[in-house]
């Protein structure tokens, strides 16, 4: 735990000065279950091109509570503004985040939910995903908790049909577990009802269903909504360009 801090503590001063330099929002993503920081790589190639400074937190995805302080403990050691983006399990994260210097959220494939919902119960209500049937037995922990994987040979099927085979592969060995409980804990008061926010989602995603983020995304009141044709879940991935265009949008809010 330490350590977690001192980390994020190097890390926030680093792009604070990196933000300065630039003149432009700190862009913070946050990847989420079954995925890991270097998932945004293509994504975060896009946005250094254009200038912006990038934080890729390595999340925890130990609880949407305790996930959303670490964030927030990178995200209050920034100086200026911040667009905090969430992939998937992620953007509950970013939605539970407090912290007065972010300016936007962008919704990558991902969860909004609203105060009281979990996101076991807010995916569950609309058809399409086929997240359960793949995954993996639970690992059991030292505490007695379970952590959730995807089964390897339906990891690319299931999360990323639109990616290079090799690329599926990979995937599946270097996904992260999510804990279970995290399915399972109760949302706090939504960042997304005081903030602006963006979507961008796939039709064609088996994670979380279409359906579900068109609704999150429609009572979100989303300032932008992009739905990207046969696209997987990781978006971030298959298609880099996109999701860099809507988080610079995102950025730019405001400043015309």
């Amino acid at each position: 735990m330490i350590m977690r801090f001192l980390t994020a503590v190097l890390l926030a001063a680093f792009m604070t000065l990196a933000s300065a330099q630039s003149g432009k929002a700190t862009i913070v993503l946050v990847h989420g279950a079954f995925a890991e920081s270097a998932s945004w790589n293509r994504v975060i190639a896009e946005l250094l091109a254009g200038g912006y400074p990038v934080v890729a937190a390595a999340n925890p995805l130990r609880g949407i509570k305790s996930d959303a302080d670490y964030v927030a403990s990178i995200v209050k050691g920034i100086k200026g503004p911040v667009v905090l983006v969430g992939h998937s399990y992620g953007g509950a994260v970013i939605t539970n985040v407090s912290a007065g210097n972010v300016k936007a959220l962008v919704f990558v494939s991902a969860f909004a939910p609203d105060q009281g919902e979990a996101l076991g119960e807010l995916g569950g209500r609309f058809p399409g995903s086929t997240l359960g049937a793949a995954l993996a037995a639970p690992v059991v922990l030292p505490d007695g908790g379970k952590d959730l994987y995807i089964q390897q040979d339906k990891y690319a099927s299931q999360f990323a049909a639109d990616v290079p085979a090799k690329e599926g592969r990979i995937g599946a060995v270097t996904q992260r577990p999510i804990v279970e409980a995290a399915f399972g804990e109760p949302s706090g008061a939504p960042a997304w009802k005081a903030l602006p926010s963006w979507h961008i989602y796939g039709d064609a995603d088996k994670a979380i269903a279409p359906a579900a983020m068109k609704f999150m995304a429609e009572r979100a009141g989303s300032k932008e909504t992009v739905v990207l044709k046969g696209a997987s879940h990781v978006t971030m991935v298959s298609q880099p360009k996109a999701v860099a265009a809507i988080i610079k949008h995102a950025a730019a809010w405001g400043q015309s």
